[in-house]
């Protein structure tokens, strides 16, 4: 029995550092989309740096750990079986957004999976909703929108104190961006990095190897650490086109306006363990940009795409946690078949993506993406003559 419980465990942290690596190539765009689009960092260049600061940034705090560990569900009635039932549901969404090229939130695809994987096994006295409220989807709702300002007001003084700041200043704006692009990936480590320690410590905690309420052990947030950063390496390349020339056609000034208000907002989150969606404050500090340069540059068919992939990220991954549950429901036959189609999707997408591959060299080309709708003029949608990535 003792054995059957340690392999089951032993599944599910690795399928949580599998998460952790999908979370990293997810959401390295966070950081880099923006240095990487106005030349002020080589793409490779970008996400190594991004990558070893995740893994810094991994160790800085463990409140965003906590808060999924011990504050999320209830941690006595959970077991290791709900725990991998919701990893394949986040990690099934993190890759189908993935391939579409969408910032979707791989966190709310964490919690979305965990809390559909609890309700079937658990009930709803499984979820702390009061907690899932406070610390998940009232911050959702608020973090975008206060980074969007912050980049906005950032941007317009920008523009209006700085003389020629797409000329002769822009180079000084570049140089910012590697500080700036540098602070967001370290505040994407002590945020994100710190989901899968949760995870791992949550499932510990059920497999009775740790005490309940504790904090994560050494070995589980140096795994963590590297399995992001490694994540992060491999470049995520797709989002990060969307998120670098697919939403605005971003100038240096509004690059390093948007990553100084992303990294001061994920920062104060992970201070008070708010599980804040990277992402979403990424993408809301780069719409923010737009927006205090000139409105009309703003893509706003592509946000309105993003925005509806937020709004269902959550309850997708949270049925797809479900229906992992049901059937892991049926015991070691139901982890096995679940593993297995966990497997069959991952190779499906990979397949799927190398039909149009999208690397460090291409990430700036848009000539082979579909545009959404001709604006009256010159040009795709905002009248920039770039063509709007719908699936790269």
């Amino acid at each position: 029995m003792l054995t059957s419980s340690l392999v089951i465990v032993a599944i599910v942290v690795i399928t949580a550092l599998a998460f952790d690596f999908t979370n990293g190539f997810h959401d390295s765009a966070n950081a880099m989309a923006t240095s990487v689009a106005t030349g002020a960092l080589r793409p490779r260049v970008a996400v190594a740096l991004a990558a070893v600061l995740n893994v810094v940034g991994a160790f800085m705090s463990t409140e965003v750990a906590k808060t999924i560990s011990s504050g999320m569900v209830d941690d006595s009635l959970v077991t290791p079986a709900m725990v991998f039932a919701g990893l394949t549901g986040a990690i099934i969404w993190n890759l189908l957004t993935w391939l579409l090229g969408m910032p979707s939130s791989s966190s709310h695809a964490l919690f979305g999976g965990l809390i559909g994987a609890v309700l079937v096994s658990a009930g709803i006295a499984g979820v702390h909703f009061d907690v899932v409220v406070s610390k998940i989807l009232l911050p959702a709702l608020a973090a975008p929108l206060v980074a969007g300002v912050a980049a906005a007001v950032a941007t317009r003084l920008a523009y209006r104190i700085v003389p020629d700041p797409e000329g002769r200043s822009a180079s000084v704006f570049r140089h910012g961006q590697t500080i700036s692009a540098s602070m967001v990936a370290l505040a994407h480590g002590t945020s994100d990095g710190q989901k899968t320690m949760g995870i791992i410590t949550l499932v510990l905690v059920a497999g009775g190897y740790q005490l309940s309420g504790t904090s994560p052990q050494f070995w589980v947030v140096l795994l963590a650490g590297l399995a992001i950063g490694a994540g992060t390496y491999s470049g995520g390349w797709r989002i990060m086109r969307t998120l670098g020339k697919g939403l605005v056609d971003i100038k240096a000034p509004q690059g390093f306006a948007a990553e100084s208000a992303t990294t001061a907002a994920i920062l104060a989150s992970s201070h008070l363990g708010f599980g804040l969606s990277t992402t979403h404050v990424a993408s809301g500090s780069i719409m923010g940009s737009g927006v205090g340069r000139n409105a009309k540059e703003v893509r706003w068919s592509v946000a309105g795409r993003m925005a509806l992939t937020w709004l269902v990220t959550l309850p997708c991954a949270a049925a797809v946690g479900a229906a992992a549950a049901a059937i892991t429901l049926l015991g070691s036959a139901g982890i096995v078949i679940t593993l297995v189609l966990l497997i069959g999707t991952v190779a499906a997408v990979l397949v799927a993506a190398r039909r149009n591959k999208v690397t460090a060299d291409n990430v700036h080309d848009t000539h082979e993406v579909a545009v959404i709708a001709p604006a009256s003029g010159s040009g795709p949608v905002g009248g920039s003559g770039t063509a709007v990535p719908t699936h790269a």
